[in-house]
């Protein structure tokens, strides 16, 4: 079994900040001002956790896999060592930065790979999302000559197992509310710009998730926000979480529960956007704002990725070990 687990990737020292922000622009460099703004988040949240919390993700699932995966077809005859090659290798590639997806294509490619699922740490698809994840990946086994054959996990919005992993969580910030049956709770995800979003599927994608843990805890009151809408002229998809903390406070609400649905991992996106900036927002409105901690590479979200990864390969032709 070979699976491509693929993030959004992120620099791991300042200098790689600008040859990071201009492979999200497509190539095209960053103004200095956009290029300041943000260095300066960066610091600001210290630095990014992502690559560490990617790379365990990897290693966590590969884990997992093998640990349900047969090994051998005799039991042991001796001691297995302090480490067994099980049948399930896990490639990791990032959108943005290193290790970026074509190298670990190619890398799968001189493996010998044949057979290959791949799953993205982001449970919801858009075409300014998963779909670029595929195209990566088609666009480097075209170059490479289609050396295997691929199939993407697009979505899981409504996972037994992330509903109950996201809800969970939830549950932790319930108990310390004042009056949890007067809160609102907020659930948010990327903005993407109202062109991509045309035809709706990512919004309704986040709006079940937040159905899904809502019901699952009885929410009396909760909505959808946005977050880390671009920094270009179009317009993006709303309300950003911090008009929405705007209307909160005019609602009369007091406290509020965020819960980042659209991002598994702790990163810029998180601790910028919701642990300084909103938060910033909610003190100056005189809001009670909670975060809700992430899945990260926990081991019920690798649970997730584990049966997302072995139902996606159960449905691969003549499935092979490599």
């Amino acid at each position: 079994m070979n699976v491509l687990l693929m993030a959004y990737g992120t620099p791991y020292r300042p200098e790689e900040i600008e040859p990071y922000y201009t492979d999200i622009r497509r190539g095209r460099p960053p103004s200095p001002e956009l290029l300041d703004e943000l260095a300066e988040r960066y610091n600001l949240i210290g630095r990014s956790p992502l690559s560490e919390i990617t790379y365990a993700q990897a290693v966590r699932l590969e884990a997992a896999l093998n640990a349900t995966l047969p090994l051998y077809s005799k039991p042991f005859q001796s001691s297995p060592g302090p480490r067994v090659q099980g049948p399930a290798r896990v490639y990791l590639g990032t959108k943005h930065w290193h290790p970026f997806i074509a190298e670990a294509v190619q890398a799968m490619a001189q493996d010998g790979v044949r057979q290959a699922v791949g799953i993205v740490a982001a449970p919801h698809f858009s075409s300014r999302s998963i779909a670029e994840y595929r195209e990566k990946v088609e666009h480097a086994l075209a170059e490479l000559g289609h050396p295997f054959t691929f199939s993407l996990v697009e979505a899981y919005p409504d996972h037994p197992g992330y509903i109950q992993a996201v809800s969970g969580r939830v549950g932790e910030q319930i108990w310390r509310l004042r009056e949890p049956g007067r809160a609102l709770f907020l659930f948010t995800a990327h903005s993407i710009p109202e062109k991509s979003a045309q035809d709706g599927i990512y919004q309704a994608q986040v709006r079940t998730t937040a159905e899904r843990v809502a019901e699952s805890l009885g929410l009396a009151h909760w909505d959808v926000a946005w977050q880390s809408a671009g920094r270009t002229p179009e317009p993006w998809i709303g309300p950003d979480i911090n008009e929405r903390l705007e209307a909160a406070a005019a609602q009369g609400y007091g406290e509020v529960v965020v819960t980042a649905v659209g991002f598994p991992s702790d990163h810029l996106e998180v601790f910028y956007d919701l642990d300084y900036e909103a938060q910033n927002t909610a003190t100056r409105l005189g809001l009670r704002l909670l975060r809700t901690r992430s899945l990260n590479a926990d081991p019920d979200y690798i649970e997730v990725l584990r049966d997302l990864v072995l139902s996606a390969w159960a449905r691969l032709p003549q499935a092979q070990v490599v």
